[in-house]
């Protein structure tokens, strides 16, 4: 499994999962450009894949603007060349009682979760439609899958994002790109700490007893992107140890 001479681009890489989806795709050949609008934490990102030898550029951007997006593009085009992976990874996971929910936040979230996806779907797939080649990877939620107390409009978004993978792949799965969902659930990244749920007492009550790893939605994410993944399209590859089976 290698993605040599392919450029990735992977939004929400500053921390947590996209980070190590960033770390992991770098790890297997892909030229990385990692985006997000934590300046700070993207070339932290960045700095980690060049020291492991990796190509690597930092993007600072809002990946839910178009005109961010186009300028992330042409920094992507001429710093690493064509797009050929996008991960769509860039999210917010607030918790809030559903009766507190205002029109604003729901409207961030929306932003952010959904119509950034389907900005950044648009600005790369003229790449991939010219290579006859792409591979679009999406993350979800389990929380769109069981549902999730205090998360109505965060599950909304993310169940959005799983339809918005199978129409799109259906689309483009005559034209060489792939397009799938990875939906974590339950994983230990730094918005799980941050977040009101309790790990340790929440760890017992799944199939496996302990959190993920960041790791092992990048080894996900890494399949899907690969040529050995070349005939798996419209597909949620669940990643959450037995939380939700499908």
């Amino acid at each position: 499994m290698t993605l040599a001479g392919k450029t990735a681009v992977v939004t929400g890489a500053a921390r947590g999962l996209g980070r190590a989806i960033a770390l992991r795709l770098a790890r297997e050949g892909a030229a990385v450009s990692a985006w997000d609008l934590n300046g700070e934490g993207v070339r932290e990102t960045a700095a980690l894949i060049a020291a492991a030898g990796g190509q690597v550029i930092a993007v600072q951007c809002n990946s839910a603007k178009a005109d961010e997006i186009a300028r992330a593009v042409a920094e992507t085009h001429a710093g690493l060349g064509k797009i050929a992976v996008l991960v769509n990874n860039a999210a917010l996971s607030p918790f809030m009682k559903f009766q507190d929910i205002t029109e604003q936040v729901w409207d961030d979230l929306m932003a952010v979760n959904l119509k950034g996806p389907f900005l950044c779907c648009q600005a790369v797939i003229p790449d991939m439609l010219e290579a006859r080649w792409g591979r679009i990877i999406n993350i979800s939620s389990s929380s769109a899958q069981t549902g999730s107390a205090h998360q109505t409009h965060y599950a909304a978004t993310k169940a959005g994002v799983i339809g918005f993978t199978k129409s799109l792949a259906m689309e483009f799965a005559d034209a060489g790109i792939t397009v799938n969902t990875v939906p974590p659930g339950f994983v230990a990244t730094e918005g799980l700490q941050e977040s009101p749920v309790d790990v340790a007492g929440f760890a017992p009550r799944t199939p496996m007893k302990r959190p993920g790893r960041p790791e092992n939605i990048a080894a996900a994410v890494a399949f899907l992107a690969s040529d050995d993944a070349d005939y798996i399209t419209g597909h949620t590859l669940s990643v959450n140890g037995g939380r939700y089976l499908n």
